[in-house]
């Protein structure tokens, strides 16, 4: 009897928490894995990949990149701001990024081909980043332990599964009955990440207009991929766009801000070969 009760106290203590976690918009979550263990199984999932696809060694185009993710990462509250953030710049065609909880940015070198300046880039990472201050990875796991998957097989999908044939045989395997419980992000994570990584790169400096442009050529690059809405993690361009225009009065005024405040990233985009 006495080795149950902390495992009871554990098992209600879980629930607490999970009653008490709120995202960055105020929405309730579900959360029950611990942040600890997802932050090490994204750092496995992380150096794995640095082990296994080429990485980008052009000096321009890290310090391009680098310098709009420390501009969105210093706009950040704390404790997100302090921590110790690492980017990986992958040198791949593919049009896409991802962050993982523990603070890991990954970017894909064919990426700069759709954001075509700085601010678009920084709508990219801002998002990306939304995805993990405000836990989704984390609200994922969770479903999959409630749903019998494990930790284990959810890790693989850390930073949203957006790398390619995985992620497209993953998303095939569960449409129909898992459809929303299963994928990746769900279209509620995708649309609250695109809110609150509006406001982070506004409030870093960057022109939160320049986020419509942004998903236009995400779009445009992705023609002929993207699945009808119903089956997609992701939101439709065109509610995306609408979205995102319907947050301009605030991250507009938060961008002004910025701007009066000397916020004003420069940096420098190298030349797309």
């Amino acid at each position: 009897m006495l080795r149950i009760r902390p495992l009871l106290t554990a098992v209600i203590t879980v629930v607490v928490l999970a009653a008490c976690a709120t995202s960055p918009t105020g929405r309730k979550q579900m959360i029950w894995t611990s942040d600890e263990e997802l932050e090490a199984q994204a750092a496995r999932a992380f150096a794995q990949m640095k082990a296994d696809i080429p990485l980008v060694t052009d000096r321009a185009t890290i310090d391009y990149i680098a310098c709009v993710a420390n501009a969105v990462v210093d706009a950040l509250d704390p404790p997100y701001r302090d921590m110790n953030w690492e980017m990986a710049i992958f040198d791949q065609d593919a049009v896409n990024a991802f962050a993982m909880p523990g603070g890991k940015i990954g970017v894909f070198k064919g990426l700069l081909k759709a954001a075509k300046n700085q601010d678009q880039l920084a709508a990219v990472i801002g998002h990306e980043i939304a995805h993990v201050t405000a836990r989704h990875s984390a609200e994922r796991a969770s479903r999959a332990v409630t749903t019998g998957v494990g930790i284990q097989v959810a890790a693989v999908l850390l930073g949203g599964g957006h790398s390619g044939a995985t992620y497209t045989a993953y998303e095939a395997l569960n449409a129909g009955a898992s459809l929303g419980i299963m994928l990746p992000f769900n279209r509620g994570q995708e649309s609250e990440a695109d809110v609150v990584g509006l406001e982070y790169m506004a409030r870093a400096g960057f022109d939160p207009r320049e986020s419509v442009p942004l998903w236009q050529n995400m779009s445009g690059a992705n023609e002929g991929q993207t699945p009808p809405e119903f089956l997609s993690t992701h939101p439709s361009s065109d509610t995306r766009i609408d979205q995102l225009v319907g947050q301009f009065g605030k991250t507009l005024a938060l961008y002004n801000e910025a701007q009066a405040a000397g916020r004003r990233p420069n940096c420098t985009a190298p030349a797309i070969k």
